[in-house]
């Protein structure tokens, strides 16, 4: 499992690969999870979860970006997404990692990207969310958070159950709309744990300390057994159902998503579309190695 994963993450880092998977299109059965390379058919994809009563929290890929003329075409990529989910008036918000628009090209730079980015979508009451990426980038990231929040409430981040320094970092964001996950990269044994049990514990440990936080809070899993224990806790601390959302990624457990859904709970759909979508889809099989049967069960149909 730990080789597959390894694996994965490796083949998510190959910049020749992914620009290559520009040109494929949706192969490899990344089309079951992906919802299109372009807005009009994400958006189709989103119309169909809010008539199921599930809201979407959209990501317009980008990866490997290393030139301000990159972060540039991303930013408007992302705004024209907004200008999207305005005109179609659907139950959406966005999710954007700061490498995308910038960060790893000049940090003054991507604030001001994500300025006119959450500037924009606090015109049309979409909240932002930005995603948290790999350990590396993790300080920069709630730093440039603590900046946008002087001037703007749409915008919160993403707290990675494997890191040591997570719940430190969830009681200072304690005001702030967090989506909680249990973490998605490899990172050593310095910084995070590594034990799968220990990491389930912990993740479950930090959504109960902050579902007793005031802010709302996104609860990203896939895992039955922590959906259950999250509707027992909630039910035994009165903990109203407008405070928390359940999240899961588009493609996976798709009748469960409906079916919490229908139960009444807040639920949102993480929906990925774009050209560059192929870091994604590795790092949801290296998450999930058991999903290569989606790239068989591809190559066989084809």
């Amino acid at each position: 499992m730990g080789l597959t994963r390894n694996f994965f993450i490796a083949l998510s880092k190959n910049q020749v690969l992914n620009n290559g998977a520009k040109k494929w299109g949706l192969k490899l059965g990344a089309g079951k999870v992906v919802a299109g390379t372009d807005i009009e058919s994400m958006m189709k994809s989103v119309k169909e979860l809010n008539l199921n009563g599930i809201s979407a929290t959209i990501d317009n890929l980008g990866e490997f970006v290393y030139t301000k003329e990159e972060a540039l075409q991303a930013k408007t990529n992302i705004l024209n997404t907004l200008e999207a989910i305005q005109l179609h008036a659907v139950v959406a918000h966005m999710s954007i990692k700061l490498t995308q628009v910038g960060l790893d090209v000049d940090y003054k730079f991507c604030l001001a990207n994500m300025r006119e980015i959450v500037a924009l979508a606090s015109s049309y009451d979409i909240f932002i969310n930005i995603d948290m990426e790999d350990y590396a980038h993790l300080q920069q990231t709630l730093d440039l958070l603590e900046e946008l929040r002087k001037d703007y409430d749409n915008v919160g981040t993403v707290i990675q159950s494997y890191l040591y320094r997570s719940e430190k970092d969830l009681d200072r964001l304690k005001d702030v709309r967090l989506r909680l996950v249990k973490g998605a990269y490899k990172e050593n044994e310095e910084v995070s744990l590594q034990d799968k049990q220990e990491i389930d514990l912990n993740y479950i440990k930090l959504i109960k300390l902050r579902l007793l936080q005031p802010a709302f809070t996104s609860i990203a899993t896939h895992d039955h057994h922590v959906i259950n224990e999250v509707k027992k806790f909630v039910k035994e601390h009165n903990i109203p159902f407008s405070r928390f959302e359940f999240q899961m990624l588009y493609g996976f457990r798709s009748e469960m998503q409906k079916e919490l859904a229908k139960e009444g709970y807040a639920f949102t759909t993480y929906v990925p579309f774009g050209q560059d979508w192929y870091g994604y889809y590795m790092r949801r099989l290296a998450e999930r190695p058991q999903n290569i049967n989606l790239v068989l069960k591809s190559m066989v149909s084809k």
